[in-house]
């Protein structure tokens, strides 16, 4: 588990719960299996930047932004 992983998935987990998102109606939309979307929230799966990229059109929002929100995370 590295540190990198696990702040993508507390990005992807806090979008998700925004929108009011249950993980199996995000990996629905994105097409992912609900226990990847588990174990990328977790960080447990590191997402390819397709993975991410999928999510991002999920969420409806653009790739460069869950990346920012990465990056505040990170001070």
């Amino acid at each position: 588990m590295s540190a990198i992983a696990v702040k993508f998935g507390r990005v992807i987990r806090s979008l998700r719960e925004r929108r009011g998102l249950s993980q199996e109606a995000l990996s629905d939309l994105a097409g992912l299996s609900r226990s990847f979307l588990g174990e990328i929230e977790r960080g447990d799966a590191v997402p390819s930047i397709e993975t991410l990229q999928k999510l991002a059109d999920a969420l409806g929002e653009k790739l460069s932004f869950i990346v920012c929100q990465y990056e505040q995370l990170n001070g």
